[in-house]
């Protein structure tokens, strides 16, 4: 269990601009992780920076972050000796913030940073745990409505942990901060809130979905998890 409700700062998760909107809130960080699913991968990989889009999933106090065994992120934490440095970033937009300068413009937000090592996972129960925990982070109850991997799946699949210790999140709410001579500027100002909408599931051999593979019969009904589908 965690010693204390925050993170502990570091200097690289202290901010060098606007910290007043830094976090080390260990529930605002969770919440923000867990209603994504998508994040970005950060690493240096011969000498040069590579960010990748990879899923992830938190439990308790780890990332797991999926992948291939063939991606460059895996192959280089399973060769490091005590993993690979990386940085990952989640990130949700929630609104555009328009003022009468474009000086001024920003966006409302909600992120969160983490710095640390990565290593892979080869525990086959840790395994089994982050699979699951990476397919019901994108949709909660699927992991028990379908089938696992097989071992041929399972092994070309990487699986890498990352502890959430070097942790903070950054937050901008409200409207546009205008400069007091822009006031009576004839520009609309103000801001337009940003929303993912999921609409109502697919069937396979729905005539709307296209490049599909293998079966295409589909399922009369889709599961309720799908169709009360909701992120948190």
């Amino acid at each position: 269990m965690p010693e204390t409700d925050s993170y502990s700062p570091t200097p690289r998760t202290t901010p060098t601009r606007g910290r007043e909107r830094a976090s080390y809130d260990r529930a605002l960080v969770h919440s923000i992780l867990d209603e994504g699913y998508l994040c970005h991968l950060g690493f240096v990989r011969d000498g040069a920076p590579v960010v990748l889009p990879t899923l992830y999933a938190r439990v308790g106090e780890r990332l797991y972050l999926h992948g291939s065994t063939g991606q460059r992120p895996a192959r280089a934490a399973a060769s490091a000796p005590d993993g690979l440095p990386v940085c990952v970033t989640v990130t949700h937009v929630d609104g555009i913030v328009l003022a009468k300068s474009a000086f001024h413009h920003s966006m409302n937000y909600r992120s969160v940073v983490v710095h640390g090592t990565a290593t892979p996972v080869t525990d086959p129960e840790e395994r089994a745990l982050g699979f699951d925990a990476t397919v019901d982070q994108v949709v909660p109850g699927r992991a028990a409505d379908c089938r696992p991997g097989n071992r041929r799946e399972l092994a070309a699949t990487a699986l890498l942990a990352l502890d959430l210790a070097e942790v903070s999140a950054k937050v901008r709410t409200g409207g546009p901060n205008e400069d007091p001579a822009d006031a009576g500027l004839p520009y609309w100002n103000g801001v337009l809130p940003v929303r993912t909408v999921y609409g109502p599931p697919l069937a396979a051999g729905d005539p709307r979905i296209t490049g599909a593979n293998g079966d295409t019969a589909g399922d009369a009904e889709a599961p309720a998890y799908l169709t009360a589908y909701a992120r948190r």
